[in-house]
Formats: structure tokens, C-alpha cells, sequence
């Protein structure tokens, strides 16, 4: 990556949850770990282990550099709480069909 900006993905090996005012809203075993310079360390879940009928569709839309064009999901109480790249660059490919939250409980 450019100017020593790094992004590297992992299978994740710990249990991720996630829960959103008592609500479980993904939870699974198979997450991939992104960690990114000058970012928080991120978990991107499978699309079969998050409960998309929870969560509605935004019309937010944020271009990252690296990883391309990120699509949202909220909650009636939580704008944008869920985010997805339908089409990553190249370079993050995994992460195509994975979801990421803000909020993640690791176990």
C-alpha cells in the first residue's frame, strides 16, 4: 500500500458477537480480522452470519482508498451501524461478502 499505509486480513480464531439493545445481530466464528494503519482493529463477518433482516439498507455511501466504495445498514435507533465493500479493491478482496459493526463483542 502507498506511503506505508498497510492493511492486512486474517481468519479471526476468537467467537464475535454482536449486540444491539438486547438484540443479537451477527454472531460467528468465521470473521476475518482487518487491521489497517491508524484504524481500530476491525471484524469483517460473513453476510450468512448477520441478520440483514434486522437491518435496513442506508443511503450512505464513503469511498476508502484502499479498500473502495463501503455501502450501510442501520438500525431504527443506530444510523450507519453496519457498513459492507460490495466491491473491494483488489488488494482486500476478502472482505467481499463480509459485514463489519461498530460495536463487537470478541470472545
Amino acid at each position: 500500500m502507498a506511503d506505508g499505509h498497510t492493511i492486512t486480513i486474517e481468519r479471526g480464531a476468537r467467537h464475535i458477537r454482536v449486540v444491539h439493545g438486547g438484540q443479537v445481530l451477527a454472531e460467528t466464528d468465521r470473521a476475518l480480522v482487518l487491521r489497517e494503519t491508524g484504524c481500530p482493529v476491525r471484524y469483517y463477518i460473513p453476510v450468512e452470519d448477520v441478520r440483514l433482516d434486522l437491518l435496513s439498507p442506508s443511503e450512505t455511501h464513503t469511498h476508502c482508498p484502499f479498500k473502495g466504495t463501503a455501502s450501510y445498514w442501520s438500525l431504527p435507533d443506530a444510523a450507519d451501524l453496519v457498513w459492507a465493500y460490495p466491491d473491494p479493491k483488489p488488494d482486500v478482496a476478502e472482505i467481499k461478502d463480509h459485514l463489519c459493526f461498530y460495536e463487537v463483542e470478541v470472545s
